[in-house]
């Protein structure tokens, strides 16, 4: 059970603790995810191959969700603010060295450390956000935290691929370690000493799926979605490019309505998972798989190219709150564990979508990727349709926050 922080503190600064926490998931969810729009320049400045490039994407996803349950076991007597301090300096220092970064070779290694830095705070961080307000407030905590998953995952891509644009993609990584510097200092200002109190021996965190059949279903369902979402996205600007001659600020405009859609698509669910919370999820899914048909369908053009990305942000808006709220809702008691797992399998089904979209992008073209996301998306949508009605795991609520 989380206690809470034993020393009184105005609601405003704990909600500004709240606040810092939702930043630094902005600052890490977005550097992972930036070179997506970044891949054209980047591999051109780099001398390396779009596919290649996308390997960027994949180490940092495989750090972040492999190395995400060791560290933390590891760290379990470190002071949670100290350890949130120490990762955030990891992800200023990597974001600095990339935007120096002579070669290929050490923009890999700076983002597998990054990685690392970040599979420990998708650990951490909503847990924090829970102990920082009153008890009877501790869900409202971890839902902002959460939500602000779907914000960072659709801003982050079309607002690197603005600054490109306008600076270089050198300068877009620099601008963002100074981004993580402010957030580094906005966590040291804001968030109190928050003694380590619930981290989950390795072994425990390993045997949950085994005994836990909802939870299970869910990490499948996640796996899939994820795969295929971003095996294709991870692609999507040199896909445009090839099919429509798109040029950077087209690009650039259609990333922004994708970012947009998808905060609306977060905002949708977020009154519908209450009363059905796979039923919301399974209609995302769906919206994920006809907006990928669209784009080989109707995506040769600018207007068609435009509606695909619209429902494209807009469902995985939808999906990215609600398999949160699913593990959330299928393991209450055993939530840091559960989402440790949850990162595990998201972060590296990220790196291994983007391997096999790289894999497929030099060998089939980038039409290929787009159609291993449909297969992909369509799968996690049937597995959550199949097995609908085996498990009914409880919505969550407040009753989740007791566990942090």
């Amino acid at each position: 059970m989380a206690t809470h922080v034993d020393h009184p503190r105005s609601a405003t600064r704990s909600w500004l603790g709240v606040s810092a926490i939702t930043a630094s998931l902005f600052v890490f969810l977005t550097t992972e995810l930036m070179p997506v729009g970044l891949l054209t320049p980047m591999s051109s400045n780099l001398g390396i191959s779009v596919g290649a490039a996308g390997l960027m994407v994949t180490l940092y996803g495989v750090s972040a969700g492999l190395g995400v349950p060791f560290i933390v076991a590891w760290t379990r007597r470190v002071n949670r603010r100290v350890l949130l301090s120490a990762l955030l300096v990891i992800l200023t220092l990597g974001n600095l060295i990339t935007a120096v970064s002579p070669n290929y070779s050490l923009v890999l290694t700076t983002r597998l450390v990054m990685g690392f830095a970040s599979g420990v705070f998708w650990a951490i961080g909503v847990s924090m956000a829970m102990r920082l307000v009153a008890e009877r407030h501790a869900g409202r905590a971890a839902a902002v935290v959460m939500s602000g998953i779907s914000v960072a995952a659709v801003v982050g891509i079309p607002l690197g691929t603005l600054l490109e644009s306008l600076t270089g993609w050198r300068t877009t990584f620099l601008i963002w370690a100074g981004l993580s510097a402010l957030v580094l200092l906005a966590v040291v200002a804001a968030i109190p000493s928050l003694p380590s109190q619930n981290a989950v021996p390795v072994r425990e965190v390993f045997t949950l799926p085994l005994r836990n059949a909802p939870l299970r279903l869910v990490l499948f369902t996640v796996v899939l979605f994820v795969l295929g979402h971003f095996g294709a996205y991870t692609f999507v600007r040199p896909y445009l490019e090839e099919s429509t001659s798109a040029t950077p600020f087209f690009i650039t405009a259609v990333l922004m309505l994708y970012g947009a859609g998808g905060a609306a698509g977060n905002l949708v669910a977020g009154h519908t998972v209450g009363r059905n919370l796979r039923g919301s999820f399974a209609v995302g899914c769906a919206g994920l798989t006809v907006s990928l048909l669209l784009l080989l369908t109707v995506g040769h053009g600018q207007a068609g190219a435009v509606v695909s990305l619209a429902l494209w942000g807009i469902s995985f808006g939808v999906v990215q709150l609600c398999q949160v709220n699913m593990t959330q809702a299928a393991a209450p008691d055993t939530f840091e564990a559960a989402m440790s797992l949850n990162t595990m399998a998201y972060n590296t089904s990220i790196a291994l979508g983007a391997l096999f979209g790289g894999l497929l992008a030099d060998h089939l073209g980038v039409t290929g990727v787009v159609w291993f996301g449909v297969a992909l998306t369509a799968a996690s949508l049937l597995l959550t349709l199949a097995t609908r009605g085996r498990t009914s795991p409880a919505v969550p609520g407040e009753a989740p926050a007791a566990h942090g």
